[in-house]
């Protein structure tokens, strides 16, 4: 486990990859991993293996654990996985020893879903499917089928102190170019004005540099997103904005700690929601969110990168619709245990929004602007027919246009030409 994961960013470690690699597609083979190989338990109810990733949040393994224990129908057995939780449950897929029900960043993969490996839960949702945030719900569904219901709300936004803007003059920015002129005027010798990881934002300004210029990594067909001057304007507003000396670089923590902000480091931070217990002790009443500002008066919207680890089922399970009906019961009926899940164990918001409306940690001061971000301007991480290897060519020119100056350009070219022959494997 990493440091993050200490402060519970083990929930929503998917996040970190933002606009670059998106969830492996393993093809190789695994082990017997912890399904039972019996078709049913004691008492002659099925026998259902359910997996989750190892969560950083003191609480969340017991708290599944009872959620399973609770269940009427089925003997539900639940499998914590530490280390590369992606990597090994892509590979338990292929194999009859995997689970009957897992969790997955962002839902299944493209391939997962190509391949036959999860099953159709369309008709799991009912008159419940509008109450789900609608960019998740988007994000989980191919050619008009849902494979995965998500289970809580994560999002990353931007934090700022302001008596540090209200002692400078800022007002909290609305487009790029007032939080680059807001960054510079909030620098000084023992404060930078802005902090967007180490890396300068590689990592997690993907997306938002996009949304800003109203684009998006792919259009609403499924063809390049983002060959456009608007998107060649926005990279190059990262690149200016990290030659401006206004950025924080070589923090100890990354972007994912809100240790830079809270110790006066950085007078703005992007980061992740998962923060705001320790901001909120920190600094209770002296800071502000906002989400990823438009390009500029005329061209694109703020945003706010959204994602949820989400629920689905094999359909190698030997009991795919009791595995079904167990998710449908857990996350999507019980809506006790959907809001214990966001609330008890950390800072998140619920994938519902008649959810939110019951949550206490989200009715008033930041908490509620975040929530209302992710519904006004909540944007899926990544698309589904995002690939791996999309994701890390964009990566890659992503750094070469931050750290380098590399014209956005030629780099948005040569990402076009891998995402173009991804997607003709995808749809071919």
């Amino acid at each position: 486990m990493s440091g993050a994961e200490g402060n519970g960013f083990g929930r929503r470690r998917f996040l970190a990859v933002g606009g670059g690699l998106a969830a492996l597609a393993v093809t190789g083979c695994g082990s017997n991993t912890g399904r039972s190989t019996s078709d049913s338990s004691s008492g002659g109810k099925p026998a259902l293996a359910q997996w989750y990733h190892q969560y950083g949040e003191p609480g969340t393994q017991q708290a599944v654990q009872k959620y399973a224990k609770e269940y009427p129908d089925a003997t539900v057995t639940v499998q914590w996985s530490p280390g590369d939780y992606d990597k090994k449950t892509a590979s338990a897929l292929l194999t009859d020893g995997g689970p009957d029900v897992f969790e997955y960043g962002n839902g299944p993969t493209i391939d997962m879903i190509k391949g036959g490996q999860v099953a159709d839960l369309s008709d799991l949702l009912g008159d419940a499917k509008s109450d789900f945030t609608p960019s998740l719900i988007s994000r989980l569904t191919y050619q008009g089928k849902l494979y995965a219901i998500p289970q809580v709300t994560d999002m990353q936004l931007l934090v700022y102190r302001k008596s540090l803007l209200s002692a400078a003059g800022v007002q909290p920015p609305t487009t790029v170019d007032e939080l680059l002129a807001a960054a510079k005027k909030l620098t000084t010798d023992k404060v930078k004005g802005l902090f967007v990881g180490n890396d300068g934002g590689v990592g997690i300004l993907g997306g938002p540099a996009l949304w800003s210029a109203g684009l998006d990594y792919l259009t609403d067909d499924n063809t390049f997103g983002f060959d456009d001057p608007a998107a060649v304007e926005s990279l190059r507003k990262l690149r200016e904005l990290f030659t401006s000396k206004s950025l924080l670089l070589g923090a100890p923590t990354d972007w994912s700690d809100p240790s830079a902000f809270t110790q006066g480091l950085t007078a703005m931070q992007f980061t992740g929601l998962w923060t705001f217990p320790q901001i909120q002790k920190a600094l209770p009443d002296d800071f502000g969110v906002l989400p990823w500002p438009k390009l500029n008066a005329s061209t694109g919207a703020p945003s706010v990168p959204v994602g949820a680890y989400a629920a689905a089922v094999s359909t190698k399970s030997k009991n795919v619709d009791a595995a079904k009906k167990f998710i449908k019961w857990l996350w999507v009926d019980q809506t006790d245990k959907q809001l214990d899940w966001a609330q008890s164990y950390g800072f998140h918001i619920p994938a519902r929004k008649s959810l939110v409306e019951k949550a206490g940690k989200l009715k008033s001061g930041p908490a509620a602007d975040a929530a209302k971000f992710v519904n006004e301007n909540g944007h899926a991480q990544t698309p589904l027919l995002w690939t791996s290897k999309s994701g890390t060519a964009y990566s890659d020119a992503l750094s070469r246009i931050i750290k380098n100056g590399s014209d956005p350009a030629t780099e948005i070219k040569a990402v076009k030409a891998v995402v173009d022959a991804e997607l003709k494997r995808i749809t071919g």
